[in-house]
């Protein structure tokens, strides 16, 4: 298959070049990566990025089964692409809310006894969630649940309350690590360029401060996740120099686990006329990304984001990674128009999902252990489906 791609006739010879660096498991350039974006034909990208997901992780996908808490979509910060929060004084808008630490307990505890091996808490920056509270929070919910995996909070949160609190990142860190938090997720990153991150999200933390944070926290033994905000007012020029910052870190530290490239949606925000980007764009990330970054394990596609059919497709452009059965608990996307209102699957369904497109359905813990493989398990729901088509014996 490799061979057949590179001498397909109509190759250019830089896209020639590229495909053979590949193949070989050779590093391509900021440049080539460039080149991929501004040049690259859909199937020729869905090719490559398909040899590198299986050369990885063969045919698994992976998903997991947690839930969401978010404490407050309330934020002392602006971003201009943000749908989810409000500001503090629309605090009695009927679509903004501020958990309690009980409130936000009692949804642990709605999930007891139920089969979930994680818990994803980010959300809104409030004074009132400071370092006190949230090492609280952890502390709590590992005394309840002490297998329950902890991914929380974002260096947008972690800055703003490390500052409150006067403590350095490296002492705000280690306190994070030691109250019961597992592991960070990869939001916050946007795009790093200084000058995109001053037009859509000015007054939070900078992209060196995110990447800072990450390193701390991946020196401290512990693994997180990455992302990047598309299809905005970047240029490929701003995705590639994101790319090549995370691929440098992850040289340097070998924390990060999985990359998620995060769709722009434009619903009900500062950013309402900006058209999205089209599906061929999100394959078109999708693959370069996976091409790119050859020193990340896993490139996710957030299925509540850009639906469940143009998940099925990214598995062929790189994705090995659909994240959980979410259980409706994320209104992050929903908010801002997602293909996903209501985002919830069952096991069942999100299993079949997989296996329609040919893929091995790999229930995973957060750091990538597998729990199931559901390749050959059979729902009642398979059973019931094959015996409404089964036609009586006539004897």
């Amino acid at each position: 298959m490799p061979q057949l791609l590179i001498d397909r006739p109509e190759l250019s010879s830089e896209m020639r070049s590229i495909a053979e660096k590949v193949y070989a498991g050779q590093r391509i350039t900021p440049e080539e990566g460039l080149h991929l974006y501004e040049e690259g034909e859909l199937s020729f990208l869905g090719s490559l990025a398909n040899f590198v997901r299986e050369k990885k992780n063969g045919d698994n996908t992976y998903f997991n089964k947690n839930f969401h808490i978010e404490p407050t979509n309330l934020c002392v910060y602006d971003c201009k692409f943000c749908s989810y929060s409000r500001l503090i004084k629309q605090r009695n808008d009927p679509n903004s809310w501020a958990y309690s630490m009980e409130e936000m307990m009692d949804i642990v505890r709605n999930y007891d006894g139920q089969p979930v091996t994680e818990v994803h808490i980010v959300g809104g920056v409030l004074p009132q969630y400071d370092l006190e509270f949230y090492t609280t929070l952890f502390r709590q919910i590992k005394s309840h649940r002490p297998g329950l995996h902890v991914k929380a909070l974002t260096p947008v949160e972690y800055h703003y309350i490390f500052k409150k609190a006067k403590v350095s990142y490296e002492e705000g860190m280690r306190m994070i690590m030691e109250s019961g938090c597992d592991s960070l997720p990869g939001g916050g990153a946007e795009i790093f360029d200084p000058e995109i991150r001053e037009q859509i999200a000015a007054d939070k933390c900078t992209g060196e401060q995110w990447l800072q944070l990450h390193e701390i926290w991946h020196k401290l033994g512990k693994r997180s996740n990455a992302t990047m905000l598309y299809g905005h007012i970047e240029s490929y020029h701003h995705r590639i120099d994101h790319l090549q910052q995370l691929r440098t870190l992850q040289d340097k530290t070998g924390g990060f686990q999985t990359f998620i490239p995060l769709k722009f949606r434009n619903q009900d925000n500062q950013m309402s006329h900006i058209p999205e980007q089209s599906v061929i764009e999100d394959l078109r990330n999708y693959a370069v990304s996976r091409i790119f970054l050859d020193n990340f394990d896993h490139v996710k596609a957030y299925w509540p984001m850009i639906g469940r059919t143009v998940a099925q497709l990214s598995l062929s452009f790189g994705v090995d990674d659909i994240d959980g059965t979410i259980d409706d608990t994320t209104k992050i996307y929903s908010m801002a128009g997602s293909e996903e209102q209501n985002p919830a699957l069952t096991t069942a369904e999100l299993v079949d999902l997989i296996r329609k497109v040919g893929r091995r359905p790999i229930e995973r813990d957060t750091l990538y252990n597998v729990l199931e493989d559901y390749t050959e398990v059979e729902f009642e729901s398979d059973k019931a489906f094959r015996g409404y088509f089964e036609l009586p014996v006539v004897s």
